[in-house]
């Protein structure tokens, strides 16, 4: 399902019911765009899950790397400072 931007006002509570209790998928568009989309929990719990299983993965990779190069980490400390947080 695709609404527009300017038309969701007056079918956010239609729309919503949808998504909530249909499982629909909703896309948001602007001039034809699709600029954001609203989805259920239950899609949401699982797109948050494979971005964690994602970045769990992608740091396996990065100590497996450093045991292989024989690096030593940063201590968080230090990464701070150099990122400027």
């Amino acid at each position: 399902m695709t609404v527009n931007v300017v038309k969701l006002r007056s079918k956010l509570a239609d729309t919503v019911n949808r998504v909530a209790y249909q499982g629909e998928r909703v896309i948001l568009e602007r001039r034809g765009t699709g600029v954001a989309a609203i989805v259920s929990m239950e899609d949401l719990a699982l797109i948050e899950k494979l971005e964690d299983e994602a970045d769990a993965k992608a740091a396996r990779k990065a100590l497996e790397e450093m045991k292989r190069k024989k690096l030593k980490p940063i201590p968080w400390t230090k990464a701070r400072k150099q990122l400027g947080l």
